[in-house]
């Protein structure tokens, strides 16, 4: 009993991490080997706790997004590991056998062929309005030619390689660890303009109604769909003879996958058999999940890796024996943080065992040995300079104080040159690295004199004569660049593109008004808090940046957006749309407007609001009853209409 009681707190522990504040405290694969062992124990104890999550479909998301309940509960599935079992589920019946996407599930639903609302699953009984946010899914149809209504579930991703490359634009501390938690993050955003940056997809797995339509089998609803422009779900036919075939060649096709999965889904394909079965009080009897059994392997830690950042943060790796996964060689994993490292016990020659996280990305998976002796470095790998623990989102991790640090002047100028910053071509890390090491870049304003070096560039390990002329054509047409593009090449800690953006836009892309802002006033910007206020005035009021950006405005023209011409009626209001419009296409066109004009479109009702536009003044919406509370005008489309005749 007191195992069942541990394993309960555990578990509801891990979903709530995951559920309502979107991070991990434990894998996919640890949450899956305790939730067994629960499950197990129930079945030999017969005893169920009120609190056990065999019981539960999830938890309540938290946030300030509008609660809906579904119309019916959207249940979970049971799952299994064994093909032994897919055979015994099919029996004498067809099924569709698809990929479990590793997302946010959602559903969509169109009335006379628009998109009028997106709701989260939630806890599978009440979910969130993510209707402002699905509208800049990249792959869903806002109109389709379909009358009556349509619902359908889905999941929403981000594919591997929009992933990978968010992440490069991010702070390390505010990395995500995988694609879901970006998602997942991304799509219970209150602010549409950050979703539709991140390229959502949306997958979907499940047609649930569409009026006048018949079908009598799932696959012919999702080939409908195919039709009406959705992105499906990859499916096959199977039955209990073929089945465990498929499940092999879904998994070999993994590594192909641009989304990832963690598992497959078999569904029966007669609509009329599965809706006979019913369901019990968790699970639908007409599908089941499928349920990678990782490959693990064991192997030796040889040592830990500790590498530097351009923030400083100094990142843990797990260097170990090379082990054959999922037909390659590894022999290195992410720990990602120093919490990992403590909880693991790690220490060097301990026995790990590895797997690939969906089966594409290495990871420790357990410590056998537990000797708990790896010594959290005191001074930095690169600099020697000291160190500090310091505590992030996703725990404790470990951070370089030198501001002198090579590693952060290496990853610095990595940033300065990337694509979202000056955007400079044929300056790799490798490259960059090799300039330093040469005495040519010491700032980064050096880049625009590196004309002066040829004689010495061209002498380097391959780099010739080609390279260095498309480099200088590359740092002349750099040279005339964004505001916010060169505010966010400085690197100033925790101001993304979306912050300088905002920054900019804020002080009329005057740069003098920026860099003389105090956080008093930065923090005046919508989007911007203390935090980010006042790392932003320490680093414009810090000597050696303020030398390095006059030398920079020496080299460079800002490309400033031009004024629009006449009369900007909305200059200075901020707005919140809600619910359904009548005289513009949908809320985003009206958004377009707003900005058009001078205004601002933002997704919560604050004291800084000029007005709550809403078609139903009279509603009792959080947003009308927060609009309410704070005194801020609600208006209809009308209203506004006249508000800027």
């Amino acid at each position: 009993m007191e195992r069942m009681k541990e394993l309960v707190e555990l578990l509801n522990r891990a979903s709530k991490a995951y559920y309502q504040q979107d991070k991990e405290i434990m894998s996919d694969k640890d949450y899956d080997a305790l939730y067994d062992e629960l499950l197990a124990l129930e079945a030999e104890t017969g005893i169920v706790l009120s609190d056990s999550p065999t019981q539960k479909v999830g938890y309540t998301v938290l946030s300030n997004l509008t609660k809906v309940e579904h119309p019916s509960p959207m249940l979970s599935l049971d799952k299994t590991k064994e093909t032994s079992r897919l055979e015994e589920f099919l029996g004498t019946q067809t099924g569709l056998l698809s990929y479990k996407m590793d997302g946010l599930t959602v559903v969509l639903t169109y009335r006379d062929g628009e998109l009028k609302q997106a709701l989260t699953r939630g806890n599978g009984i009440i979910g969130e309005d993510i209707t402002h946010n699905a509208l800049t899914f990249k792959n869903i149809p806002l109109k389709l030619d379909f009358k009556g209504e349509l619902v359908l579930r889905g999941e929403a991703v981000i594919s591997f390689k929009d992933f990978e490359q968010i992440n490069s634009r991010l702070d390390p501390e505010d990395e995500y660890k995988n694609p879901r938690n970006l998602c997942s993050g991304t799509v219970r955003q209150l602010n549409s303009e950050i979703c539709a940056q991140r390229s959502v997809c949306f997958i979907a797995f499940s047609l649930v109604t569409a009026e006048g339509m018949e079908f009598s089998k799932k696959s012919e609803g999702m080939d409908w769909l195919d039709k009406k422009g959705f992105q499906t779900v990859q499916r096959k036919f199977v039955n209990a003879e073929n089945v465990e075939k498929t499940v092999r060649e879904f998994e070999k096709n993994i590594p192909n996958n641009p989304f990832a999965t963690d598992g497959l889904v078999l569904t029966y394909d007669d609509i009329e058999y599965s809706r006979s079965l019913g369901t019990t009080a968790k699970f639908p009897r007409d599908s089941i999940a499928f349920k990678w059994a990782d490959e693990t392997a064991e192997t030796t830690l040889k040592e830990i890796e500790w590498s530097a950042s351009r923030t400083g943060l100094i990142n843990p790796i797990a260097v170990f024996d090379p082990v054959e996964l999922e037909g390659t060689t590894v022999e290195r994993a992410s720990l990602h943080n120093v919490s990992i490292v403590e909880n693991l016990q790690l220490g060097l020659g301990d026995t790990i065992t590895v797997y690939k996280a969906n089966m594409i990305i290495p990871q420790v998976a357990e410590n056998l040995t537990k000797s708990n002796n790896a010594e959290i470095p005191a001074v930095c790998p690169v600099c020697g300079g000291k160190t500090q623990i310091v505590s992030l989102r996703d725990g404790k991790a470990l951070k370089c104080i030198n501001t002198d640090c090579p590693a952060k002047k290496l990853m610095g100028f990595v940033h300065f040159v990337s694509r979202d910053a000056m955007n400079i071509e044929g300056l790799s890390e490798s490259t960059l690295e090799k300039f330093i090491n040469a005495d040519t870049l010491v700032d980064f304003a050096d880049i625009y004199s590196l004309s002066k070096h040829k004689d010495t560039l061209v002498g380097l390990e391959g780099f010739g004569e080609k390279s260095f002329e498309n480099l200088m054509s590359a740092i002349e047409k750099s040279r005339n660049v964004g505001l916010p593009n060169f505010i966010y090449a400085l690197g100033i800690e925790n101001v993304g593109l979306s912050n300088a953006k905002l920054l900019c836009k804020y002080y009329d892309h005057d740069i003098d008004k920026i860099l003389a802002a105090k956080a008093e006033e930065l923090v005046g910007i919508d989007g911007f808090g203390e935090i980010i206020a006042q790392s932003a005035e320490n680093y414009f009021k810090d000597e050696k940046h303020v030398v390095l950006i006059e030398k920079l405005r020496k080299e460079l023209t800002f490309d400033i957006p031009k004024a629009s011409e006449g009369e900007l009626p909305l200059k200075d209001k901020i707005f919140v749309i809600t619910g359904d419009v009548h005289h513009f296409k949908n809320r985003k066109e009206l958004q377009a407007k707003i900005e058009e004009l001078g205004g601002k479109a933002t997704g919560s009702v604050s004291a800084k609001t000029s007005y709550l536009i809403n078609n139903d003044i009279t509603s009792n919406s959080s947003k009308n009853k927060k609009a309410k509370e704070l005194g801020v005008p609600i208006i209809s489309e009308e209203d506004f209409l006249e508000l800027i005749e």
